[in-house]
């Protein structure tokens, strides 16, 4: 039935304040510059973390495992021959592999262990001399301290490259003078490490003091490493630190 009462401007204006219009929102999509980013949705995966390198290496107990096969090395072929030591540090790297795979842990360093064993002990069978076990770790250690000093001379220094390589942020960390001045200071501690290692390990290689050139390669490894790794952290943090007030 037809309402007088709308066709007066009264009831016009009656019926527009009963219906108001309905009012929308726009919606603002991610990323278009509407204002703060959404919060993420519940239940989203959250960023991966980039492990660190004492975690890269197995943590502390796959420090402690992987210096095993040649503390067994050491041990047994002081008490029996060459062929059991050989075979004994052998199966020392299999059982250290084996519990890590038990455990669950990263298999890598165990298998990087067992295989540096391996190559160790071919070479000692091979040279028929139980210092030939310590052969390939000098090498690997002289070549290291060469590509170390001469990364510093050619301002290239190994620990800012390596480091950057790893967490993909680029070079040009190397135009910035307070950090190529740090990192050169850090890769030079690597250095001096690695050719005290050839220095000292090598006098006993030649002068076939088996058993204390095992004794200096356990001591001179890892303890060494963990020295060299805290200076550079230190070297670096410290130099991260100085580059607001630099520039």
């Amino acid at each position: 039935m037809h309402d007088p009462r709308h066709d007066t401007p009264q009831g016009r204006h009656t019926a527009a304040a009963e219906d108001p219009p309905t009012t929308r929102i726009p919606r603002v999509e991610p990323g278009t510059g509407g204002g703060a980013a959404p919060s993420p949705e519940p239940g989203a995966p959250a960023p991966e973390r980039m492990p660190t390198m004492l975690e890269q290496m197995g943590g502390l107990p796959g420090i402690v495992a992987s210096t095993i096969p040649v503390l067994v090395f050491v041990v047994v072929n002081v008490a029996t021959d060459l062929t059991t030591a050989l075979w004994a540090a052998i199966g020392a790297g299999v059982l250290v592999l084996a519990w890590r795979l038990v455990r669950r842990d990263p298999i890598m360093p165990a298998i990087s262990g067992l295989l540096g064993v391996g190559v160790c002990a071919l070479v000692a069978r091979q040279t028929g001399e139980a210092r030939g076990f310590y052969l390939p770790g000098l090498l690997y250690s002289a070549a290291l301290g060469i590509a170390a000093l001469v990364s510093v001379a050619v301002r290239w220094p190994l620990a800012g490259v390596i480091w950057h390589a790893v967490n993909s942020r680029g070079m040009e960390w190397r135009r910035d003078p307070v950090l190529l001045r740090a990192y050169g200071l850090a890769t030079l501690i690597w250095g001096v490490i690695f050719v005290a290692r050839v220095i000292v390990q090598g006098a006993l290689y030649l002068a076939d003091a088996e058993t204390w050139l095992g004794v200096t390669r356990l001591i001179m490894g890892y303890p060494l490493m963990a020295v060299a790794i805290l200076a550079t952290v230190l070297i670096v943090r410290r130099a991260e630190n100085r580059r607001p007030a630099a520039h």
